[in-house]
């Protein structure tokens, strides 16, 4: 058969594929027969009987590795096209380009000993075409990314929808484990957003593994999936490469009982957010599970990303910036909680402490702001130290207020009595302290006010030792 005129055939972008099938049910080289005219100049090349000048030569019937990056869907994608007769399509986005691929690939009717042919054609766009992102997919594949989609935009409780939609995904893909790992580069950290194991399956959950040194592994697995748009792993082939690639990872998922992998990462404007997996999943519906998850991850990432913005303004607008603490905003919205009895668990007891910073003006007058500053966080640093467990505001300027919920009152003044005395030396951090317990959360605000009387009398008594730092 004459490859080279079958591809001269096609107007778009194709050239012919042809993959070596082994006995065993695997494949061996695959390999870029020849391509046509559109295909040589958009990959740069010229054919080898050319007279052109510029471009690379290229040479027909070498493996696609000399040509492009190792990449296991792409080697999945010509085994079933060529070897299993199967036509594919896929519209993806790959991390080593800067566009979108739509790839078709067609079997050839025709073969030579055990090699098999195919045709591959691409098109290339440079923003995502969603019509070509959901235009063939299979009616159980849109059910199940349409049934996601309505579950992420109608959720009132991030945790409890994240948690039902992995347990669907781990359903549909019939996996063992199915996870949402996050991933933040930026602090080193990682964490188990939500996860399923599967009926009857060994795998453990991912907390079992998570540790501080758990993000060195999970920083590999952008390497793994090498610019890809996933990473596969559901025969010998991909376990292969796996091993090469990542041999550290492969032998930790190998101990614990994995025998398939379907990895994709969650990216949002370009940023990594996490990943998703499924482990042991249908290996006889790898196609369709790829599909869901392709798409999938883009609506995950997207209500990832608007969930960790909306928390990162919740703290702002609930944290005092220079010194960590909870600002007067989240305090009064706590009393008016601890007031209406809105909370969760409504506290049997309320302590409340107000601790006034000693000297800030005469720092600020006498050494700049700066140094005002950095009493301030002196203070919160303390206040940490004291009550690490409890809920510190700062009320205002100088002024901070502990609450502390279920806490024995004479546990209350140990605390309050060493804060007020935790530096002897009044030149370092120095309080003037008020505190009250009080067993009705209800009255809440009548236990700041006797705090607050407290504290104010416990200020003058401190300025009657130290009059040099009276306010003036």
């Amino acid at each position: 058969m004459d490859l080279q005129a079958f591809a001269d055939g096609f107007q778009t972008n194709t050239c012919i594929m042809s993959v070596e099938a082994l006995p065993d049910g695997n494949y061996g080289t695959i390999r870029i027969v020849t391509g046509n005219r559109a295909y040589m100049e958009s990959a740069g090349y010229v054919a080898e009987n050319s007279s052109a000048v510029e471009g690379k030569p290229f040479l027909p019937n070498q493996p696609y590795e000399h040509y492009i990056p190792k990449d296991l869907n792409f080697e999945d994608f010509c085994y079933r096209s060529a070897v299993l007769r199967q036509p594919m399509h896929t519209y993806i986005h790959l991390e080593r380009f800067n566009f979108w691929l739509h790839i078709f690939m067609l079997p050839i009717n025709y073969q030579e000993g055990n090699v098999c042919y195919c045709t591959y054609t691409q098109e290339f766009t440079q923003q995502a075409d969603t019509s070509m992102m959901t235009g063939n997919l299979s009616p159980e594949v849109s059910s199940a990314v349409l049934n996601t989609c309505i579950k992420l935009r109608s959720a009132k409780n991030f945790q409890e929808t994240m948690d039902e939609v992995i347990q669907d995904i781990g359903t549909l893909c019939d996996a063992g484990h199915c996870c949402v790992f996050l991933t933040d580069f930026a602090q080193r950290k990682c964490s188990v957003l939500c996860e399923a194991l599967g009926k009857g399956t060994s795998l453990k959950s991912m907390n079992t593994y998570v540790n501080d040194e758990f993000f060195k592994i999970a920083e590999t697995w952008d390497d793994t999936i090498a610019g890809s748009s996933c990473f596969i792993v559901d025969n010998e082939a991909s376990w292969n490469t796996f091993k090469e690639r990542n041999p550290l990872w492969h032998d930790s998922l190998v101990m614990a009982g994995a025998e398939s992998l379907v990895l994709f990462p969650l990216k949002d404007h370009g940023e990594t957010l996490g990943y998703i997996w499924a482990i042991n999943f249908d290996t006889s519906r790898t196609v369709q599970i790829k599909e869901m998850l392709e798409l999938t991850t883009y609506f995950l990432a997207s209500e990832i990303a608007n969930h960790q913005l909306f928390k990162k303004l919740e703290r702002l607008s609930s944290i005092d910036l220079l010194t960590g603490v909870y600002n007067r905003n989240a305090m009064n919205n706590r009393v008016d909680e601890l007031c209406s009895f809105a909370g969760a668990e409504h506290p049997d007891s309320v302590g409340i402490v107000f601790a006034d910073l000693n000297g800030l003006k005469q720092i600020n007058d006498n050494e700049g702001h700066s140094a005002g500053d950095d009493l301030l966080k002196s203070a919160s640093a303390v206040l940490r130290n004291v009550f690490p467990e409890y809920e510190i505001y700062r009320a205002g300027g100088d002024e901070f207020m502990i609450i502390a919920v279920n806490i024995p009152e004479t546990e209350l003044i140990q605390r309050a009595v060493r804060m007020e005395h935790y530096p002897e030396n009044p030149e370092h951090v120095s309080f003037a302290v008020g505190y009250c317990c009080d067993s009705d959360c209800s009255c809440i605000r009548n236990t700041m006010h006797v705090a607050d009387e407290r504290m104010y009398q416990n200020k003058e008594l401190y300025y009657k030792k130290h009059p040099e730092k009276r306010r003036r």
